[in-house]
This record gives structure tokens, sequence and C-alpha cells, in this order.
């Protein structure tokens, strides 16, 4: 059971991540293309392609991969018993790739809506984002760190569980 949970929340973890890459990759590479001085029809095409691949991307294949992560790996909390501080910190950086996520779709949306007209910040700023999220999360799972020396850091509430201090 808990090697099938793993193998699911791994491999949606990386599409996920895959996504979270490539998307602002996508809205970079079309959003030059709207610069361009193209006609009325080679436009169109540009963005009916540009529409169709990061709608579909996002909607389609990194919000399921997402979810499908986060699902399996909240099972997994519960299945496999980890609840070290080590796990804390990797939810409090999966939560940053959420909104790293969320950011992307709002510009999915936005470049869809304004067709490349008006200011928008360049989509290449979730990647100094994310990536340094991923290696953490990469790193916290993988080295299962003893962050014991943050329990000084942190107040008594959140040492204890809940009505048992």
């Amino acid at each position: 059971m808990i090697a099938s949970l793993k193998y699911l929340h791994l491999a949606a973890m990386l599409c996920w991540c895959a996504s979270l890459i490539a998307l602002p990759l996508l809205l970079s590479l079309y959003g030059s293309t709207w610069r361009n001085n193209e006609g009325g029809e080679a436009r169109q095409a540009r963005y009916a392609e540009f529409r169709l691949i990061t709608h579909y991307g996002y909607v389609a294949f990194a919000t399921p991969a997402a979810v499908i992560a986060i699902a399996a790996g909240t099972a997994l909390i519960f299945a496999a018993q980890v609840f070290d501080l080590w796990f804390a910190a990797k939810l409090a950086l999966v939560a940053g790739m959420a909104l790293v996520h969320a950011w992307l779709g709002h510009i999915v949306l936005v470049s869809a809506e304004r067709r490349g007209t008006g200011w928008m910040p360049s989509p290449l700023y979730a990647l100094f984002i994310v990536i340094p999220l991923m290696m953490g999360v990469l790193w916290l799972v993988l080295a299962k760190p003893d962050l014991a020396w943050m329990a000084d850091w942190l107040p008594a509430f959140m040492l204890a569980p809940r009505g048992q201090a």
C-alpha cells in the first residue's frame, strides 16, 4: 500500500514539477511572438496555438498532477505516519510551489484575455522561485535532516498536539 502511494506521489510530483518549469517557458516564448509584426491571420493562428497549449497544459496536465501529488502525499502522511519537523518544512515548500502554480494559472488567464497587450511581469520569474523550492523539497525528502534546532525558535503550541500541552 505504502509503496504504491509513494509511486503515485512521485510520478505526480515529477509531472507537476515538469509543468511548473515548462509553463513559464511556454508563456515567455509565446509572449515574445506578440511583439512581432505579423499579419492578422498569422497572428490569430499563433494566438490559437498559444491559447490551446497554455490552457490545456495548465488545466489538463499541471493541475491534475498537482492535485494527485498532494492527495497521494496526504495519504502517505497517514499511511507512513511521518510527523517529523523536516516534513513540516517540506510542506511549507510545497505550499510555495502551489502558490507559484496558482500565479502561473493567473498569468495563463490574463495573457489569454489581453491577447498579449498590456504589461505583465515576466513568467520567467516563476522559475527563479519554483526551482529553489523544488530543490529544497528534494533535499528534505532525501536527506531527512534533523531540524530539532528549529524547535527552539517555534512557539510551544506548535510543538505539542492540540489539547495535550
